[in-house]
């Protein structure tokens, strides 16, 4: 028996054990017969199962010490539930052995169904679970910090696992001072933003296609940082594209929401078009870093595909933040081919 079947059987067993006293706390009748198949994986260790009996569902997530830790999952989703935002209900939690039974929001997520006839509408519901947890007041909430250092290291993947691991390439030490001045323009328009929570990976993969609708997952390394990182990177995806002049346009939507709810975004549009800008360039370069660490150290190299679009997305603001022209010429002088 492989390490993989031992764990789930421990699992399964657990799941068995779970069961009577959710159905009977729930008043649910006795335990139907039921099966369990896999639900989702993600780029972690963390699995899910759905577990389906005579019409109720329930998702076991498998979150195996000491590789993950179910302790960030729990205490988001009941912030995150004060706000009125809709995370899955945990039913039955072992924190020591890594296993949650949380309620099922649905099959479907944003990415498995959005297109240009109802993107709109998603993403107006996006944005107002979006807005209902960057309204929870900051003061005392015991998150990490979005601070320079974890901006810092989030920057360094892409050095260490772009250029150096995937492209075989090292910087000089003029390359390298470029690549200071571009991440201490980066890091300071972030500390220079209002802080609010920040999911960290507020996109339609994330999101479930649910009542009330969105359901939101994948919450689990969420912080206390920028205001303007969660709204780009809902429109500023990882697995899909829209048209800019599109996506600029649910920046403003999310812009002036925020705003009417009393979050402290810029008052002028420019100026949080910028910040976003900047954000959204962190974001890109850490993520490319990212897919190809998961490629290299993981052993999933299908995440690379989607590298170009991260790089799509970097040409489109190189085009308009002159400030950024080194990380142009950069990008080039390292075989990137980037128009800027």
């Amino acid at each position: 028996m492989t390490r993989s079947d031992a764990r789930l059987q421990e699992a399964s067993a657990w799941l068995d054990d779970m069961l009577p006293l959710v159905f009977s706390r729930e008043g649910w009748g006795d335990v139907p017969a039921g099966t369990l198949t896999p639900a989702s994986s993600d780029a972690s260790f963390r699995r899910y199962f759905r577990w389906e009996g005579e019409g109720r569902s329930l998702i076991l997530m498998d979150a195996p010490p000491p590789q993950e830790n179910c302790r960030p999952f729990v205490e988001v989703a009941a912030l995150l539930a004060s706000a009125g935002v809709n995370v899955p209900r945990i039913h039955e939690q072992d924190l020591d052995r890594g296993f949650l039974l949380l309620s099922d929001l649905g099959r479907r997520t944003y990415l498995d169904v959005i297109d240009a006839s109802n993107a709109d509408a998603l993403f107006a519901d996006a944005i107002d679970s979006l807005i209902r947890f960057q309204r929870l007041p900051v003061a005392g909430l015991a998150l990490p910090v979005y601070d320079r250092a974890l901006l810092m290291r989030e920057l360094a993947l892409f050095p260490e696992w772009y250029v150096e691991r995937h492209l075989g390439r090292s910087m000089n030490a003029a390359q390298r001072a470029a690549w200071d001045e571009v991440c201490e323009l980066l890091v300071a328009s972030a500390l220079d933003q209002p802080q609010v929570v920040v999911h960290r990976d507020y996109m339609p993969r994330n999101l479930m296609v649910s009542d009330p609708n969105p359901g939101v997952l994948d919450f689990q390394d969420a912080v206390l940082g920028p205001v303007s990182y969660d709204a780009t990177s809902l429109f500023k995806d990882a697995f899909l594209s829209w048209p800019e002049e599109q996506a600029q346009g649910w920046l403003r939507t999310y812009w002036e929401g925020a705003r009417q709810a009393g979050i402290a975004v810029p008052e002028r549009f420019e100026d949080f078009q910028r910040a976003s800008d900047l954000m959204g360039v962190q974001r890109h370069l850490k993520v490319i870093g990212i897919f190809a660490r998961i490629c290299h150290r993981d052993g999933k190299p299908r995440y690379l595909a989607d590298v170009p679009r991260f790089f799509a997305y970097l040409e489109g603001v190189l085009a308009r933040r002159p400030e950024l022209h080194v990380l142009g010429s950069l990008l080039n002088n390292l075989g990137m081919e980037i128009e800027a």
